[in-house]
C-alpha cells in the first residue's frame, strides 16, 4: 500500500505543470517591457513609475540630467496623449547579480507631429535593479540611433 501512494504521489508530481522561476536577466527584461508598454499609455505618471523612486534619467531629447520622479515625470509630460509608441528592436541583457542587469539595445519612437508618425530611432542602457519584490529603473540613457548610410 505504501509503495503505492508513494507511486501515486510521485506521478501526481510528475505530471503537475511546473513553476518556472524567473531569473534577474528575465525579471529586468520584463521591467523593460513594461517600461516600453507604459511610454505607449502617454501618460507621464504611468510612465514614471516604472522607474526607482531615485532614478536618473538621461533622455534622448533632453539637455539635462532628470532625477527622480517629479524630475521623470516632468522630462513625459510633452507626450500626454499624443500617440506615441516604443517598439524594442534589439537588446542584450548583462546580469550584474540576483538584484541588477543592464539591458542595451536599440528602439524605436514613434511620435505623432502634426497627426503624422514620425520614427525616431533610438539607442539605450537601463541599468534596472530590484528593491524590494519589485523590479524597477535606476539609470536610463537614450539617444538617437545614427542608422547605417546605404
Amino acid at each position: 500500500m505504501t509503495r503505492t501512494v508513494t507511486l501515486a504521489f510521485l506521478a501526481m508530481i510528475l505530471m503537475a505543470p511546473t513553476l518556472a522561476l524567473a531569473g534577474p536577466s528575465e525579471d529586468a527584461n520584463a521591467a523593460v517591457d513594461r517600461w516600453s508598454f507604459a511610454y505607449g499609455t502617454n501618460d507621464p505618471e504611468t510612465i514614471a513609475k516604472t522607474y526607482c523612486p531615485t532614478a536618473v534619467l538621461l533622455g534622448t531629447v533632453s539637455s539635462v540630467i532628470s532625477e527622480g520622479t517629479q524630475a521623470i515625470v516632468k522630462y513625459f509630460t510633452p507626450i500626454k496623449g499624443r500617440g506615441n509608441t516604443n517598439t524594442i528592436e534589439e537588446r542584450r541583457t548583462i546580469t550584474i547579480n540576483d538584484s541588477a542587469a543592464v539591458v542595451t539595445g536599440f528602439y524605436t519612437f514613434t511620435r505623432m507631429v502634426d497627426g503624422k508618425s514620425v520614427p525616431g530611432p533610438s539607442r539605450f542602457t537601463m541599468l534596472v535593479t530590484k528593491q524590494g519584490n519589485e523590479w524597477c529603473i535606476a539609470h536610463h540613457q537614450s539617444s538617437p540611433h545614427v542608422l547605417p548610410k546605404n
